[in-house]
């Protein structure tokens, strides 16, 4: 797909920056506060004005950030796009139907864009986050015809869309209507799950058996997606159910965990629940010995990265170098 020539940049332009890091990096905005995270991290992260002076065509990826703490969000995905050969520029994207309470009007209107302003414009992928609204119906969701529109919309102006947790619901009930239902208490913890398409291009390298966090109210029916012609279940778990499908073509992909969690962002959720005075289990498989006080180790880090990159190199391998020639699915 790439086209691909570097320029050669004077010193502490590209030339220096490729010495430094042995992958290709995610193009972000010069003052996004996940650079900082990410560059103490020593992730490969290149700031907007010196992407600009490379003759380079990277992955365009648009992030729908539903996510309450978008920031925190926004860290953890880019996290897991940086670790790629392929560059990455991100744009990230909100809904004018939507009023965040948890980020500042300020930031959101520095660094994100509006949908209808990047509406005309292709992307390689899409990744549509979850959100905090299992419980509601989704034609009551506040942003559910905006969300409708960005899911129509993803068919024509990208090659892929990646769905997580609820917007891993919410895209199998607008593309194929399988619905969601009530869990009998809240899915929550890091569960061991099988890979049951052990060839499809998001599987590879994958082992047998791989863990992945939870944290939801609601699922969805195993037998709703065996019997469509137009979905294939990728992974599941025999407690928390569905994990990985994608329609047959490739291009929808629904995850209904969250492979991107942080190490300590279950222990914040519960912690959040109980200062709520919320019922709440404490997360399974999770602390040590199931003792908030200790600190839980990430069993689910390389299983997340390696679905990332696999999804990445998909996209690249498919996409065309113009993405004005990018097609529907047919």
């Amino acid at each position: 797909m790439f086209q691909l020539k570097q320029t050669i940049l004077p010193l502490g332009g590209f030339v220096l920056l490729q010495e430094k890091r042995k992958s290709m990096p995610v193009q972000i905005p010069d003052d996004l506060p996940a650079g900082h995270v990410l560059r103490v991290e020593e992730i490969s992260v290149i700031a907007e004005h010196i992407a600009l002076a490379q003759d380079i065509r990277p992955l365009r990826i648009a992030i729908v950030n539903l996510m309450p703490r978008k920031i925190v969000a926004e860290t953890q995905l880019l996290r897991l796009l940086s670790h790629s050969p392929l560059q990455v520029t991100v744009t990230l994207v909100r809904f004018v139907s939507h009023t965040s309470k948890n980020t500042p009007v300020e930031y959101l209107a520095r660094f994100y864009k509006d949908f209808d302003a990047i509406a005309s414009e292709k992307f390689d992928g899409v990744i549509i986050t979850g959100a905090p609204v299992e419980t509601i119906e989704f034609d009551e969701v506040t942003y559910w015809s905006e969300l409708q529109s960005v899911m129509a919309w993803s068919r024509s102006h990208a090659y892929s869309t990646m769905h997580i947790c609820w917007g891993a619901q919410a895209g199998l009930y607008y593309h194929y209507g399988i619905e969601k239902h009530p869990l009998p208490e809240k899915m929550f913890g890091v569960f061991a799950h099988t890979v049951t398409a052990p060839t499809h291009p998001l599987m590879r390298g994958f082992d047998e058996t791989f863990l992945a966090p939870h944290s939801r109210h609601t699922g969805v029916s195993r037998e709703a997606i065996m019997v469509s012609d137009k979905l294939t279940l990728l992974a599941e778990s025999s407690h928390a159910g569905v994990y990985a499908v994608a329609s047959q073509d490739g291009r929808q992909v629904f995850i209904t965990g969250h492979p991107e969690y942080d190490r300590e962002t279950l222990g914040d959720e519960y912690r959040r629940d109980c200062g709520k005075g919320l019922t709440v289990s404490v997360p399974v498989n999770y602390f040590p010995g199931d003792n908030p006080e200790k600190m839980p180790a990430v069993t689910w880090r390389a299983h997340a990265q390696l679905l990332f990159t696999n999804w990445l190199n998909d996209i690249y391998a498919q996409t065309p170098f113009d993405l004005q020639e990018l097609k529907p699915p047919e």
